[in-house]
């Protein structure tokens, strides 16, 4: 199983021994989090998390039987430093956020927010928001099937997994944009939180990321699409609110 790899505060946030509760469920974190958490106060960045995460599972909860005519059933978040088991092989810094399908639990090391800001230039609460909104847009897709289809492809024609990987990328991005219409509808964000979300998500293009790595771009190596297909998708789901925009392996772009 591979990874798929961001109103009012906290519902409830408690650090009991070594596991941290974040609406979605009680999830165990096997490295030490901010010393808030242990203490009963948690920190600030938890509070942030635990918020949109439970705002993006509300939202599901609505919007995917609504539109899809599927019950939502809500994901997991684990909050971990430096390393932790998956069902998808170890998560650590280096991976960055994602998805596990095999535990339906998304991986965040909270270091993660802080590289948003100082190496992909990408600040904002909104911005990081969107990378727990991405996440959970894999979430969708493996309630809808669409992930166990996309890997089977995958596996059937190696040649494609990469742009399969992308089209599903891309997806999971308009998902988030789906997400983001709901918090304009409801007036939780203005013009200058949605230009940060879209910031972010041009600044985890595969061409953007691959000119800092290496200085030059190889498409044939891309999986999560370019920064401009990215703010493109981002946008559909944002600027429609609905999830037969995001048919991303329906077009050619």
């Amino acid at each position: 199983m591979r990874m798929r790899g961001i109103g009012g505060w906290l519902a409830l946030a408690l650090w009991l021994g070594r596991a941290v509760w974040l609406g979605g469920g009680l999830v165990h974190a096997q490295s030490q989090l901010p010393a808030g958490a242990m203490s009963g106060h948690p920190d600030p960045m938890l509070k942030f998390v635990s918020f949109v995460l439970d705002d993006v599972q509300k939202n599901w909860d609505r919007v995917l039987p609504a539109q899809m005519k599927t019950p939502y059933r809500h994901a997991k978040l684990v909050l971990y430093r430096n390393s932790f088991p998956s069902a998808c092989g170890k998560a650590e810094t280096a991976v960055g956020p994602f998805y596990c399908p095999g535990d339906e639990k998304v991986y965040l090391d909270l270091e993660f927010f802080s590289e948003l800001k100082r190496r992909f230039g990408a600040p904002g609460e909104f911005a990081e928001a969107y990378v727990i909104a991405h996440e959970i847009g894999h979430h969708i897709q493996k309630i809808e099937g669409i992930e166990q289809k996309i890997r089977h492809l995958q596996e059937t024609n190696p040649r494609e997994a990469n742009q399969l990987s992308v089209r599903l990328e891309l997806q999971a991005d308009c998902f988030a944009g789906v997400w983001g219409n709901s918090t304009e509808q409801r007036h939780l964000v203005n013009r200058n939180d949605i230009e940060s979300a879209i910031h972010a998500a041009a600044a985890v293009g595969d061409d953007r990321l691959q000119r800092l790595g290496r200085g030059s771009v190889n498409p044939e190596k891309f999986t999560h699409g370019t920064s401009a297909q990215r703010v493109e998708w981002f946008r559909r789901g944002l600027d429609s609110g609905k999830l037969t925009a995001c048919n991303t392996f329906g077009s050619e772009r």
